[in-house]
């Protein structure tokens, strides 16, 4: 079953938002009441978080694995933690494929006590913004240029987990994408402090795909950017696919991709977060792309964090 992002969380002043907007302020309401009860606890070694504010596809993981390498290479041992959602099997797959130690419990602060045990110097929490139990050293947050933040409500009225003024609460923001001056300038109206840094996702293995019609397919939090991605590279994508987050594949579903790629004279790609989803399978007819993430002044932002250690 596709469960997939409704349309009218991209649109402004749309009749569904508006109806479901009261939803939204009680929901929102309720999480501050609920909040205010929470007692945060401080850590002996450096917290920094990778968060969003838009639900899901934002980049969150790849920039966590970016800050773990920027940190290794200032000599710090550095580990990423996540809540241990048995759905999210394909990103923790996906950051120990990096050589990353990965620390994952039922709750963050178990995985982070875990990693002070174990005397790692740093760790970063990889999504863990809208957790008021842990004391951040550095709060960071992702967009994506594609969406931002929607039609700018809450949920359910639109995609964003907390108010754009949320952003008062970090020191750091990535977006995903070209330069976007108008969307630096809503930023700066709701925190004038904040750095802004950009971040683009580089194809590492395109010549495997640039002479062959494609079948793409994606379960992540946007598929589009995934299929923009291959558009932006000069791909051929004959047929687009796409599923909800965290889809979990079935050997049959796959196998009737397979079937339709073979009969069309397609190959079939999709994303290293879905290929460590359905690898078990051991399926050579699907292929994935591998990216790295590359942050545009590398240079400024290593040293803007290393001031949080």
């Amino acid at each position: 079953m596709k469960l997939l992002k409704p349309k009218f969380w991209n649109k402004k002043n749309n009749l569904m938002s508006l109806m479901l907007f009261p939803i939204s302020l009680s929901l929102q309401l309720l999480i501050a009441i609920k909040n205010s009860f929470i007692k945060k606890v401080r850590f002996s070694i450096p917290v920094i978080c990778v968060g969003n504010i838009y639900l899901g596809g934002t980049g969150k993981t790849p920039v966590s694995i970016e800050i773990v390498k920027i940190l290794k290479k200032l000599g710090k041992k550095t580990a990423i933690i996540k809540k241990n959602y048995k759905k999210h099997n394909d990103e923790f797959r996906l950051i120990e494929s990096k050589n990353i130690k990965l620390f994952k419990n039922a709750t963050r602060k178990l995985a982070i006590i875990e990693a002070e045990m174990n005397k790692f110097d740093c760790v970063v929490l990889d999504d863990g913004f809208q957790d008021p139990s842990i004391a951040k050293n550095l709060n960071i947050l992702c967009f994506n240029e594609k969406q931002l933040i929607g039609n700018g409500m809450t949920l359910p009225s639109g995609p964003l987990r907390e108010p754009l003024s949320a952003i008062k609460k970090c020191q750091i923001i990535i977006i995903n994408g070209n330069k976007n001056y108008e969307f630096e300038k809503v930023i700066r109206e709701n925190s004038k402090n904040v750095s802004i840094y950009y971040a683009k996702y580089r194809p590492i293995n395109l010549q495997k795909f640039t002479s062959k019609n494609l079948l793409a397919f994606a379960g992540i939090g946007n598929p589009v950017n995934f299929f923009n991605l291959l558009e932006e590279n000069n791909l051929t994508i004959k047929k687009k696919i796409s599923f909800s987050d965290h889809y979990n594949y079935s050997l049959k579903e796959l196998k009737r991709l397979i079937d339709y790629s073979i009969k069309n004279n397609l190959q079939l790609i999709t994303t290293e977060k879905d290929f460590f989803r359905m690898k078990h399978f051991q399926l050579p007819q699907i292929e994935c792309l591998n990216v790295n993430l590359e942050l545009l002044n590398k240079n400024t932002f290593e040293k803007e964090i290393s001031k949080y250690l």
